[in-house]
Parts: structure tokens; C-alpha cells; sequence
């Protein structure tokens, strides 16, 4: 089904750590189990004709090494490429991830590593991919509301300069753009409701931004949650204000 979609890859999350996820023997919960997390990368490897890549976590548990263990079993039964995320599950999104792993897992296996974790600045792929020899850097929260983190670090990681802040027209654009897939996609009921923490995401660092989510999340229709975001970037203009952020 993936494959037939038209996807490049086809990436594994053997490192949720959700607990509706590990309670079922899911996510992170493989790591645990190394033989049947290898038979499962073997299966998906048979059936498609695209790369298999795993996304990991440490471990279960702090402290963990399961995945420097598990993640040359990965390579051996047919992965392509494996990304690692070192917060245990127990962690969550808590304390920091531990890329001193990363390292290691790069010197353990011979397919590209992705690092992620604790990444929120072009400058800190940079710091990181120097200090671990990974090969790419996978960007998770950091893209709440800032999408264009994925051009600013590819630019800076490609020139060694840096790209300047989106201006609010940008954001204004690319903010309505994103509403339109969310209402698109879940429908108007879900959309615009999944719009509200994106919303606040994407101007959390603007003046008044308080005030907007606040009126903002008692809206319940596609068209008036379109116009109160072009309403509250019109009065920035009028303003005078150009960049956001």
C-alpha cells in the first residue's frame, strides 16, 4: 500500500513510546524483543521493493544500550538506514537525549544513521552531525509552527550561511496553506479542531497571540478560522511589522 502510494521509503517506528503503543508489544517495546524486531524488518523487506529504514529509541527503560544491541540485528535482516532518537521511553519527550549513543551506533553499523532528538537550530544539526559522524538529522518538534527549519538547515549545512527569518507575509501563507491540508484531510469537524494547537504553534512568539488562540479556538468552521488568521497578520501590516520571527 505504501509503495503503491508512491512512497520513497518505507521507515519502521520501533521507538514510540506511547503506552497505548508498548502495552501491545509496539513502538519501543521491540527493542525488548530483538529476534521478533529482526523477523519484522525481514517480513516488510521481502514484500516491498523500496528501502525498509527503523526509527529507534535507546531502550525501554533510562539507561537502556537495547538499541546498540538491536540496531546491527535491523542492518543484518534488511534495514537500509537507521535513525535514532536516545531518550528511553520511560523518558518520553523529558531530560535530553543522549547522542553520546548516536555515536556509537554510527561506529557499529555500515548504513547511514539519522539523529534525532534535542534538534531545534540549524546550528545544532550542524554541531551534532560533527560530533556523532551521523548522516542526516530527522527534525521532529522542532518543526511545531516552524516548517521552514527543514530550508534553514539543509541551506546552512549545504553554505555554511544562514537564511533570514520569514517575514509575516510567509508565515501568513504558509499557515493558511496548512490549515486548508488540516481541513482538507480530517474534514471540517476534526480539522478544526487538530487546527487550534498548530495555530498557536505558529504564533506563539507574536505579539497578541494570547488573545488570539483565546477567540481563535471558539471557532468552529474552516472559513471563520481562515479569516481570523488573515485578520490578526492584516493589523501586523498595517503595523508595519514585517518579520515574525
Amino acid at each position: 500500500m505504501v509503495e503503491a502510494a508512491g512512497a520513497d521509503i518505507l521507515d519502521m517506528n520501533f521507538g514510540c513510546p506511547v503506552p497505548k503503543v508498548t502495552k501491545t508489544g509496539a513502538g519501543a517495546t521491540l527493542l525488548e524483543e530483538p529476534s521478533n524486531a529482526a523477523a519484522i524488518v525481514t517480513a516488510v523487506r521481502n514484500a516491498v521493493n523500496i528501502p525498509v529504514t527503523v526509527k529507534m529509541r535507546r531502550g525501554l527503560h533510562d539507561g537502556s544500550r537495547a538499541a546498540l544491541m538491536v540496531g546491527p540485528m535491523l542492518v543484518d535482516a534488511g534495514a537500509s538506514a537507521l535513525t535514532l532518537h536516545p531518550r528511553s521511553a520511560k523518558q518520553m519527550y523529558t531530560g535530553r537525549a543522549d547522542h553520546s549513543l548516536t555515536a556509537e551506533l554510527v561506529e557499529r553499523v555500515d548504513v547511514p544513521v539519522i539523529a534525532s532528538g534535542d534538534l531545534a537550530t540549524y546550528s545544532d544539526a550542524h554541531a551534532l552531525m560533527e560530533r556523532t559522524g551521523c548522516a542526516a538529522v530527522m527534525i521532529g518538534r522542532a518543526a511545531q509552527g516552524r516548517p521552514w527549519i527543514f530550508r534553514e538547515i539543509e541551506h546552512y549545512l549545504r553554505t555554511g550561511s544562514t537564511l533570514p527569518a520569514p517575514g509575516l507575509l510567509e508565515v501568513e501563507r504558509i499557515l493558511l496553506e496548512h490549515l486548508a491540508a488540516l481541513h482538507a484531510f480530517y474534514g471540517e469537524l476534526m480539522g478544526v479542531r487538530i487546527a487550534r494547537k498548530h495555530v498557536g504553534w505558529y504564533l506563539a512568539t507574536l505579539p497578541g497571540a494570547r488573545e488570539f488562540r483565546a477567540r481563535f479556538n471558539r471557532l468552529d468552521s474552516t472559513d471563520a478560522q481562515c479569516a481570523h488568521v488573515r485578520e490578526f497578520f492584516r493589523e501586523r501590516h498595517d503595523d508595519g511589522n514585517e518579520v515574525a520571527a
